[in-house]
Formats: C-alpha cells, structure tokens, sequence
C-alpha cells in the first residue's frame, strides 16, 4: 500500500498520523519530489475519474493561466498534473487497484474495516 501526497501538507500529515495509529504498513511516496508518470495520473484518472483526482481549489490552480485553466480535458490536467504536482487532491492512497482521495478518519476507518 502506497500512501501519495507532500510531506508538508496538513492532511497528508493527517492520513499519515492515522495510518501510524491504526499501525497499517504504507509506503510514503512524496510526489514533489519523487514525481509521477502521466501513465500513474492516466491510471488514477481511469479509476476514480479526473475531476476527482484534479484540485481546483488549490492556490496552484489560482496561479495558472486563462488558457491553462479553461477548456479541461481528462489529457490536459493530466499534463497540468504532472507539471504541477500540486494540483493532484492528496493524499492518494493505494491499494492494488483501489484508490481513496482525500482523508477523512471515517473514510478511512470504512475503507480497513
């Protein structure tokens, strides 16, 4: 199981304080600085959709251009993704071919019960 997200982030801190707590294995994997493939994105993006995977609510969204923010398909915010690793909703969590975005305890609790 492969925890995906940035080491500073709050939330990601969050998932992997519980994760810690609930003493579940994981890998930590700081897209930042490890990066991600465009094929990963394009795997994530298949399973869970895009529009899910992609934070338009994110101050590195707010910081793109007109033309980089409009007209959004499934190829140009995978592109967008992997220029700006920020703009993936974190943390990602996977497992095999499960992915849970985001964290809340509950989601959490629901998803290892």
């Amino acid at each position: 199981m492969t925890l995906y997200g940035i080491k500073n982030c709050d939330t990601v801190r969050k998932a992997r304080k519980w994760l810690e707590a609930e003493k579940i294995d994981y890998t930590f994997h700081d897209f930042r600085e490890d990066g991600l493939s465009e094929t990963t994105l394009a795997l994530w993006a298949n399973i869970v959709g895009w529009e899910t995977l992609f934070n338009k609510r994110s101050t590195s969204f707010r910081g793109l251009n007109d033309a980089e923010k409009n007209d959004l398909t499934q190829d140009k915010a995978i592109a967008l993704m992997v220029q700006h690793p920020t703009l993936i909703k974190r943390p990602v969590l996977v497992n095999k071919d499960k992915l849970l975005i985001g964290f809340k305890a509950a989601e959490y609790q629901m998803w290892f019960a």
